[in-house]
């Protein structure tokens, strides 16, 4: 077993059994790492056999699929495969908002680029280096490459999902605001605020948005951020009626 598991030890926090008769994949970060969903995948499908679960399995997406990896396109094509194979659950991320933003003219791509748009441009095919030379890239250079079945994926992302005693968001939740209250801002974006709250907020909230060397546990939140397209990992957590366990990551 590698060494750095140990640091993934639920310390001494006892979680809630999730609902009776459901089997919850959780999935961290993608960021464009093909490479890793795809491992994700097989790890998911590995434990899903081993348990004979899969009329019982649900699979959470946290965000960010796109952007920062080489492989934005690659990765939503997967994900849309893997919705006609297991019922999947996907949430909108801020970098996902920033590809629509950006997609409707909203924001500029130089703003884009700062978080790793120009990334998700070259993974459709865009000729990027051509369009900068000439003036930049513009909304209508990138559209007319993403296939319809792209933005319908986009658009069908949800700002958070609750099921039991959980609730699986990107960034987080707004202390003191009730949840069908929270702004999908504060859902994608949020970060002090939420990080630094030791509220108990109703639920345990699954999140990602602030990567970090390996899964945090705390009392009331659970971060699977990874950072997958920095450290080749991508982490699954599970949630059934032991609570939750982490699933071994892929090493890089």
């Amino acid at each position: 077993m590698f060494a750095w598991l140990k640091s993934f030890r639920r310390r001494d926090f006892q979680y809630p059994p999730g609902p009776d008769g459901v089997v919850v994949y959780a999935v961290g970060d993608v960021h464009g790492r093909s490479d890793c969903l795809e491992r994700a995948h097989q790890m998911i499908d590995r434990d899903v056999a081993e348990r004979g679960a899969r009329e019982q399995a649900l699979e959470v997406y946290v965000g960010d699929y796109v952007d920062r990896g080489p492989n934005a396109k690659g990765v939503i094509d997967l994900l849309i495969a893997r919705s006609a194979l297991a019922t999947v659950v996907a949430l909108r991320g801020n970098h996902e908002i920033l590809m629509e933003s950006f997609l409707r003219g909203l924001t500029p791509f130089e703003d884009w680029r700062r978080l790793g748009g120009l990334e998700t441009v070259l993974s459709y095919g865009v000729d990027a280096r051509k369009l900068l030379a000439n003036g930049g890239i513009h909304p209508r250079d990138v559209a007319e490459k993403i296939p319809v079945s792209h933005l319908r994926f986009l658009s069908s992302l949800r700002g958070r999902y609750t099921i039991g005693r959980y609730c699986f968001v990107h960034a987080g939740l707004r202390p003191g605001v009730p949840l069908e209250r929270q702004t999908i801002e504060d859902l994608v974006w949020i970060r002090d605020d939420f990080l630094k709250c030791s509220d108990d907020f109703g639920f345990v909230v699954v999140h990602g948005h602030t990567p970090m060397p390996n899964i945090e546990f705390f009392s009331n939140r659970i971060n699977i951020d990874t950072g997958a397209y920095m450290t080749n990992r991508l982490s699954v957590l599970r949630i059934d009626g032991q609570g939750v366990t982490p699933l071994e990551p892929w090493p890089g």
